[in-house]
């Protein structure tokens, strides 16, 4: 089935095939890179919270070295910049926030650009079908044999589907990739707020 779609598709099919490719691969490296990033952050912070409160600061850090993803590294930065008070806690914290949420978002952008673009290149194709069609016509008359002219309404259907096919996923893909953004940075959040509350708690 493919072979005959890009067939008769021509070049834009071609195209669109590519982005389509590129879409995915941008997709499933962002799945797993989240995957990864994620953890559960009430978990790791009861760790951290146990070992603070033993003025245990080595195993603290340790804790968040081990552990992958931006909310460990938050910690870590809160943890570091302890002595600085509560505002300087709270700015290091906003600082390294700004750092970590573009990686977030990293390659995004790519896959809306794709989602966005690939009707409007299923469209070209479209309009080139119909070029081919009338140079047909302009060329043999209304009288024109209906295989002459199949190719170039082929060509200008493929694409349209092909262009639907592409930015359709994409564009859910996109979306439940900003949810998966979204929810880590939620995650960043609330671990900020109670590190700096457990920083700011008084020593015994």
């Amino acid at each position: 089935m493919l072979p005959e779609l890009l067939k008769h598709g021509g070049v834009m099919m071609w195209l669109l095939l590519v982005t389509g490719g590129v879409g995915v691969a941008v997709f499933v490296e962002r799945l797993l890179h989240y995957h990864r990033e994620q953890i559960n952050s009430i978990e790791f912070i009861n760790g951290v919270r146990n070992v603070l409160r033993r003025d245990n600061l080595v195993e603290a850090l340790s804790i968040c070295d081990a552990t992958p993803g931006p909310v460990a590294r938050l910690v870590k930065t809160a943890i570091l910049n302890r002595e600085r008070g509560r505002d300087g806690v709270r700015e290091s914290l906003e600082e390294a926030g700004l750092l970590e949420v573009p990686r977030l978002e990293e390659k995004l952008n790519l896959l809306a650009t794709i989602a966005q673009i690939a009707p409007i290149m299923g469209l070209l194709g479209t309009v080139l079908g119909f070029v081919s069609v009338f140079r047909v016509l302009q060329t043999l008359g209304v009288s024109a044999p209906a295989g002459y002219l199949a190719g170039g309404v082929w060509q200008a259907l493929v694409c349209t589907g092909a262009g639907l096919a592409v930015s359709i996923p994409a564009y859910a893909g996109y979306n439940y990739l900003v949810s998966r953004v979204n929810s880590i940075v939620l995650d960043m959040e609330k671990a900020s707020a109670e590190i700096l509350n457990l920083l700011s708690e008084p020593r015994k």
